[in-house]
């Protein structure tokens, strides 16, 4: 098939899930729907996601005309529904068993060492909202200097610390000191920097977050495209996700709205191989805190200025919007869900109106990106490239 795609764009919206995968009960996440519990409560006005057929794959009310997009949804195969499993999985890593999770918090011993080699005393050490615990602890942070050491129901090691305490570069010196003992040594997935400021009562997290990532366990698209001499544009938290590995130029980003202006950018000067974009305000903004309303009025966001970023697609653009995960703020957890996640796939080139049904893994994605560019086959998954072009 003659080669009718030279530049990729991904977008993943972190958490935008669609709807509880069948084993959804295992994690705890039985009823989960992001999108689609979202809307009962808050009707969304997505008149650009409808166009491109989201109203096929997401509970947001009847689809309304013709799809200008190829549209399905994708179930993870991969154990676990982390940001990381997911991002790796849709570049064509599929893990058999999940990162570990501490919900009891992480060995004394593990902790004791690390207070140690910080040279600073650690509070928290439990499973907990972000929010909550800076809430709670944040008064005994800024008045003992101790690091606020907590986790979730991923597989993360997070240390928060006002950054008037504790400078943000000496912060993350002391992630990095976490990630050889909590990474390298018990396989834990990330670790994060998750600094604030404000006073007590006040506090308010920072863009200055920053994720450790274990490397990925087997060769991914980014590899294989960066390999082949193209750009890889890791936009948002996507370098830290693969632990920059297959990436050629990385921007860090402090909104979704950053994010889409980093995107746009990054389209008028890259015009060959891929842009890879994660908006992650959607997943640690709203659906960490259960907050519907501002979930709802994020994605009524993204939609208006995707309306603006459609028009300055190149002929031989390909634009895929997913998601990694879900995260739904309606139900009583702050954790991530098991769900499937939305896969919108248009361009000049695509065949609109294509249903691509329901992807037994994210892997599908990396797999046809691999054909896209060439790049020889992956481990996982099965490109839908030829379902979707034109002839």
């Amino acid at each position: 098939m003659a080669r009718s795609f030279t530049r990729a764009i991904v977008i993943v919206l972190d958490s935008v899930g669609v709807g509880e995968l069948p084993d959804a009960s295992s994690y705890g996440d039985q009823g989960s729907n992001t999108v689609g519990n979202i809307a009962k409560r808050i009707p969304l006005k997505l008149p650009t996601l409808r166009s491109l057929g989201f109203d096929r794959v997401a509970a947001i009310g009847a689809p309304a005309g013709e799809a200008r997009a190829a549209t399905g949804r994708m179930a993870e195969a991969s154990a676990g529904k982390d940001s990381v499993t997911g991002h790796w999985e849709m570049m064509g890593i599929v893990l058999d068993r999940p990162f570990p999770t501490f919900p009891d918090g992480f060995p004394p011993e593990i902790i004791a060492e690390f207070s140690r080699q910080v040279g600073r005393g650690v509070l928290g050490n439990k499973a907990a909202s972000g929010t909550e615990i800076i809430e709670e602890l944040g008064p005994d942070h800024m008045r003992t200097g101790a690091l606020i050491v907590y986790t979730s129901a991923d597989s993360v090691f997070q240390i928060a610390a006002h950054e008037a305490i504790v400078p943000v570069p000496e912060l993350y010196r002391d992630c990095e000191i976490a990630y050889t003992l909590v990474g390298e040594g018990l396989g834990v997935g990330r670790v994060i920097a998750r600094p604030f400021v404000g006073a007590p009562g006040h506090f308010t997290r920072t863009p200055n977050r920053r994720d450790f990532a274990l490397p990925p366990t087997g060769e991914t698209l980014l590899d294989r495209v960066k390999a082949a001499s193209l750009p890889v544009v890791a936009i948002g938290k996507i370098e830290d996700l693969f632990a920059g590995r297959g990436v050629t130029d990385a921007i860090h980003t402090v909104s979704d709205d950053d994010g889409m202006d980093r995107t746009r950018q990054q389209m008028n000067v890259v015009d060959r191989g891929l842009i890879f974009t994660n908006l992650v305000d959607f997943d640690a903004q709203y659906g960490h805190r259960n907050d519907v309303e501002g979930y709802a009025r994020n994605l009524e966001r993204f939609d208006a200025r995707l309306s603006t970023l459609l028009p300055t697609l190149h002929a031989d653009d390909l634009l895929v919007i997913t998601a990694d995960h879900g995260n739904d703020p309606t139900t009583r957890s702050t954790d991530h869900a098991r769900e499937y996640v939305p896969l919108i796939v248009t361009g000049a080139h695509v065949r609109a109106g294509v249903d691509l049904g329901t992807r037994r893994t994210f892997a599908d994605l990396g797999q046809t990106l691999a054909e896209v560019f060439g790049v020889g086959t992956l481990a996982h998954g099965t490109s839908f490239l030829r379902d979707i072009t034109r002839t």
